[in-house]
């Protein structure tokens, strides 16, 4: 039996990390591009951050395959912290390594790895669904990739690109994560 899979897709490049950041020409041009991609993979059901980024990544591709997008809270960016950080990248690595570490206003690595993994659960108990894509942020995606294969770490996510897609597959109830060339 084919085990299910699931296309965990970052967005592309977009103007800023606000909600309603939009994204940039090229970043529009690559969501175009990702479309044949997408189809070559055979997605059959979407699931996205309700960011405008996210959103626009995935709209070629729904919009000329007839397949709508639900909308997920739980795929949302993990936020940091409310005030900003001049070291924000220094304290982004420390909430690799400990992981229930809060800074004023924001979410732990621990609480944001819950909340996709809420998805991935609800995907999973779903039969009828074999195909999925997932469409979501750069960080909160690196903290579930890590989850299941713990080499994934800071160094990984600062190599990741927008956009970039990765598989995930459960065989006989092992979960194996691969990247997707493009």
């Amino acid at each position: 039996m084919v085990g299910k899979k699931i296309y965990l897709i970052r967005h592309c490049e977009a103007t800023g990390q606000e909600p309603s950041a939009e994204l940039t020409n090229e970043g529009k041009g690559k969501a175009i591009q990702l479309v044949p991609l997408l189809e070559k993979l055979q997605i059959d059901y979407i699931i996205s951050s309700p960011y405008k980024r996210t959103l626009q990544t995935i709209e070629p591709f729904s919009e000329s395959n007839k397949i709508p997008v639900l909308i997920d809270e739980n795929l949302t960016e993990r936020r940091l912290s409310a005030e900003p950080m001049e070291n924000w990248l220094e304290q982004l690595e420390r909430t690799f390594i400990e992981r229930d570490l809060i800074f004023l206003g924001g979410e732990s690595s621990n609480h944001a790895l819950s909340r996709i993994r809420k998805v991935l659960e609800e995907v999973f108990e779903h039969k009828q669904k074999h195909c999925v894509g997932i469409v979501t942020h750069g960080n909160i995606l690196s903290l579930l990739i890590n989850h299941y294969d713990p080499t994934f770490g800071f160094a990984q996510w600062q190599q990741m690109k927008n956009p970039d897609i990765f598989l995930l597959e459960q065989v006989n109830g092992v979960i194996y994560i691969n990247k997707i060339e493009q």
